[in-house]
């Protein structure tokens, strides 16, 4: 290695330990890594919000559980979620689902009422207000897909 080579080692290795050198690169580093995690904490799944206003269905209802039946009703009754749930008055794009400002909300807590009470007394199925429960009589009964079912 020549002299000048060594020299200019020598000087870029002081650089490195000069004071002001190494704080900045302890703040580029530290803002890095800052971003890194704010960036990640975005995709981390993000605890299911307890639901409320549940007048039918129980109150501990699990966020897996209310999907499921939520979904059971889009298929039953080939609507999507607006169908009952108004929009946010905060944000329009997004659905308040505690809000009872659609009427189509109410009608649904009492179709479910119904279908319970159906099951109950003419298919003796005790767990009809279950969750979980097969039951007999379902939305789909009589919906077909169909938002308002067909009169016969």
């Amino acid at each position: 290695m020549t002299l000048a080579r060594q020299y200019c080692y020598l000087q870029s290795t002081l650089d490195k330990l000069n004071p002001d050198h190494m704080r900045f690169r302890t703040l580029i580093t530290l803002s890095t890594l800052i971003i890194t995690v704010i960036g990640l904490s975005a995709f981390m799944p993000q605890a299911p919000k307890k639901a409320s206003n549940l007048k039918v269905l129980p109150k501990n209802i699990s966020h897996e559980d209310l999907d499921k039946i939520m979904d059971g009703f889009k298929v039953a009754l080939g609507v999507k979620c607006n169908f009952c749930h108004a929009a946010s008055e905060t944000d329009p794009k997004r659905l308040d689902f505690a809000s009872d400002a659609k009427h189509e909300k109410e009608i649904a807590r009492d179709m479910m009422r119904m279908t319970a009470k159906i099951n109950k007394k003419y298919f003796h199925i005790k767990d009809a207000d279950d969750t979980k429960a097969v039951l007999a009589v379902s939305c789909y009964t009589c919906h077909n897909g169909n938002a308002h079912p067909e009169n016969k």
